[in-house]
């Protein structure tokens, strides 16, 4: 068993390489104008062009119009569309393929939002955020463990993440990866290096010590 890594929020190439020196297996670049992590897909392009091999790179958006991501996409062709918000059925699959579908955690809808978008052809992964994404609000992992089993695509678990409750968050959830922006922050939308290799090591750490039971 390996947990995937996603560090999103990437705003420099220093960044991006640290992120995949510490074992991130794709990095994320927010195509939203109000958050502070944003970065025009223009200036995220020679970015993502200097990714190592098998570094994927994921462009995020919140409640873009199908017009408006393909044109992102025709700018920064990134290897996984990222679609954060209230998004219909109907524009999902639109953007598709190759998404991931994030939602926010609600324990009395959790297991019906994993099983409604994982049955979604154009949806690769679903993501479960705390809030409605980059807030640093965790969520009840004990609760998402016991409703994933809804989820026919991989989990991918986001919210509240930090280098000291990634390895707790893992091994209650045991999701396929596990996704950090604010956590691996000295401030907001600034990556903290030495933060994104302790987040790094410790998600290592939870691996082997699963491994080992």
């Amino acid at each position: 068993m390996r947990t995937r890594l996603k560090i999103c929020g990437v705003r420099d190439a220093d960044t991006a390489h640290a992120a995949a020196e510490h074992g991130a297996d794709a990095v994320g670049f927010v195509f939203v104008e109000k958050s502070p992590r944003y970065i025009t897909p223009e200036d995220a392009w020679p970015i993502v062009q200097t990714l190592p091999p098998f570094v994927m790179s994921v462009g995020l958006f919140v409640n873009a119009s199908v017009d408006d991501y393909a044109d992102a996409e025709q700018l920064c062709p990134t290897d996984f569309g990222q679609l954060h918000g209230s998004e219909k059925e109907k524009t999902v699959r639109a953007c598709g393929p190759r998404l991931i579908k994030a939602v926010t955690f609600n324990p009395n809808t959790i297991a019906n939002d994993l099983r409604f978008w994982s049955g979604i052809d154009e949806v690769d992964a679903v993501l479960v955020d705390g809030s409605a994404g980059g807030e640093g609000t965790a969520l009840d992992w004990g609760a998402l463990a016991e409703a994933q089993d809804a989820c026919e695509k991989p989990l991918i678990l986001a919210g509240g993440l930090t280098p000291e409750n990634v390895g707790e968050a893992i091994a209650a959830v045991r999701p396929y990866a596990v996704d950090v922006s604010s956590g691996v922050e000295s401030e907001r939308g600034v990556k903290d290096l030495a933060k994104i290799a302790a987040f790094g090591a410790a998600v290592r750490a939870a691996d082997a010590a699963l491994r080992s039971t």
